[in-house]
């Protein structure tokens, strides 16, 4: 396992993490046993970092993860949980809630479900427009002083609330997407999470299996998937976003390795700043992502991805309209 820097401010991490969040309902239905079994498998490769939210089937990500790391040293892995975001007992969402006694409360059950004594990452999940996010940022700082929390993160919000966050406290890292079709961040987040030296942890770097080569556009999903309501798997705009990993497929080809492990390996290319998080569910897909660490991308390879992947080439939203509402990184 190569190992990068969550930022100035943060842990040394693996150079992938595992997004646990398709293990509790997201992606549809799961399977408890081959989850608990590929968080083991990723943890016996190196892989350090587990992210979660409190909200992944209302608490239950977390009680699996807390579950399959008994026996584990705490100090061989890192936990970044986000928080804020409101469920009800259908699954339906009911907002955001960042305010400092939520914030701290959330926490409280957090170390509960996940069995340990602090997180190793908190962030509030997205920005709750109903809070400024100094208050936000003020209750995990006093998180971190008790001993509670070790490092400030944020996910999906634009430079003007990173720049307000990261005076109140030192940031370790953005969580945001970003794929070879979700580029947003290059034009001023990037640039502004470089300036103060904030990492990024980069979800959706197959954007949820889009570009995988493992999707086709008669794969039947049930309710449950996350991709059901995703306008970037709907009609006119799967045909064409299927067509885009034709290319992907040509490269592999070339390289003798699968079309997701180009696509992985094109997020690493990024930076050393960069850390992708792979949502594998199985150990036949961790082990695929795990080999996207030995594929070497030329300079050729790069550009010829680069003309194929051009900022805004996919077609459709990342979101429905209520997601893409909640992002403040793309107002």
């Amino acid at each position: 396992m190569k190992y990068r820097p969550l930022g100035q401010n943060g842990p040394k991490v693996s150079a992938l993490g595992l997004g646990c969040m398709g293990m509790s309902g997201m992606y549809g239905a799961t399977d408890r046993d081959e989850s608990i079994a590929t968080i083991h498998a990723a943890l016996d490769a190196g892989i350090t970092l587990l992210d979660t939210g409190d909200f992944y089937g209302m608490g239950h990500n977390e009680m699996l993860i807390g579950e399959a790391l008994v026996g584990r040293s705490r100090d061989s892995y890192q936990l970044s949980v986000k928080f804020g975001a409101q469920r009800g007992p259908a699954g339906d969402w009911l907002g955001y809630d960042a305010r400092p006694a939520a914030v701290k409360t959330a926490l409280a059950y957090t170390l509960q479900r996940l069995r340990t004594d602090y997180v190793d990452i908190y962030r509030p999940a997205r920005l709750d427009p109903n809070v400024p996010i100094e208050e936000t940022v003020g209750a995990i700082a006093d998180l971190v002083k008790a001993g509670y929390v070790r490092s400030l993160g944020l996910s999906e919000v634009g430079v003007d609330t990173i720049r307000r966050a990261n005076a109140v406290m030192p940031v370790s890292d953005l969580q945001i997407e970003y794929s070879l079709v979700s580029r947003g961040i290059e034009k001023e987040i990037l640039p502004v999470c470089r300036e103060l030296g904030i990492g990024i942890t980069a979800y959706g770097v197959l954007s949820r299996g889009l570009i995988s080569g493992h999707w086709s556009k008669n794969r039947q999903t049930d309710t449950r998937d996350f991709r059901t309501h995703s306008p970037r798997f709907q009609g006119a705009n799967l045909e064409h976003n299927l067509k885009l990993v034709d290319a992907l497929q040509k490269l592999a080809s070339v390289k003798g390795c699968s079309i997701a492990q180009v696509a992985i390996a094109w997020a690493l290319a990024q930076g050393e700043d960069i850390v992708p998080l792979v949502g594998s569910r199985t150990r036949e897909r961790l082990d695929e992502a795990l080999g996207a660490l030995d594929i070497v991308l030329t300079a050729a390879d790069l550009a010829t991805l680069e003309q194929a992947f051009p900022p805004g080439v996919a077609a459709g939203d990342r979101y429905n309209t209520q997601g893409m509402a909640s992002l403040d990184s793309e107002r």
